[in-house]
């Protein structure tokens, strides 16, 4: 298990010594404390963003905690970075410098191997796209393929029914390019018409689309 500190977003000061407001806080049974209370105060914060940094840094840390922060929007909380011992940030440093450029390598060669897996699926994806939808013009498939695949981004693409071309999954990716592509849909969510009733309005006209795009070329 890991020690966790929390990132304070209001004003809240320490149960024991009162001093605050605290930007980072530990609670013991409901109740804030400073890291200095908490035993915690010489150590070092390390943000987010190294991975390899992060790592070697935990490993040579004999104490360490986790820091996180309530995403409000999102309702959780998420890591910000971690607190390590000084020591031990700098043994980590130093390591790291030492392998930066075989490190660096590596992240080319993963760079390119995930740049090449991404040109073959977008190609899968737009070739699923054409047999389900054959009068589909090859650039469109291509671009809506290109759209959904997109690494990172959280689009019908990414998720494990588009990487498997689920047919369903293809389809919801075809209809929504062809909503904000071919349909006012854009235009209606910028008037403030709600987004279902938007997409009740141009369901008819989008499914006329794809009826089409659905028939074989002669």
């Amino acid at each position: 298990m890991s020690l966790v500190v929390f990132e304070s977003q209001k004003q809240i000061h320490c149960a024991a010594c009162r001093r605050g407001p605290l930007r980072r806080l530990v609670r013991e049974s409901g109740v804030p404390r400073c890291l200095d209370c908490a035993d915690l105060g010489h150590l070092v914060y390390l943000p987010r963003g190294d991975a390899a940094l992060t790592r070697r840094a935990r490993e040579a840390s004999s104490l360490h905690a986790v820091v996180v922060r309530r995403h409000k929007g999102r309702r959780r909380y998420e890591r910000q970075g971690l607190l390590v011992e000084d020591a031990a940030l700098a043994r980590a440093e130093r390591a790291c410098l030492a392998d930066a450029d075989a490190r660096a390598r590596r992240r080319e060669r993963d760079r390119l191997r995930r740049a090449a897996e991404d040109v073959r699926f977008a190609a899968a994806f737009a070739a699923e796209i054409r047999r389900l939808f054959p009068g589909c013009p090859a650039e469109r498939a291509q671009a809506i393929a290109g759209h959904a695949s997109v690494r990172g981004s959280g689009r019908v693409g990414r998720t494990a029914a588009g990487r498997a071309l689920d047919e369903h999954a293809v389809s919801v990716a075809v209809r929504a390019a062809v909503r904000h592509t071919d349909t006012e849909y854009d235009a209606l969510l910028m008037a403030g018409v709600p987004r279902f009733a938007a997409r009740a309005r141009l369901a008819a006209r989008i499914d006329a689309i794809l009826d089409g795009w659905r028939a074989e070329v002669s």
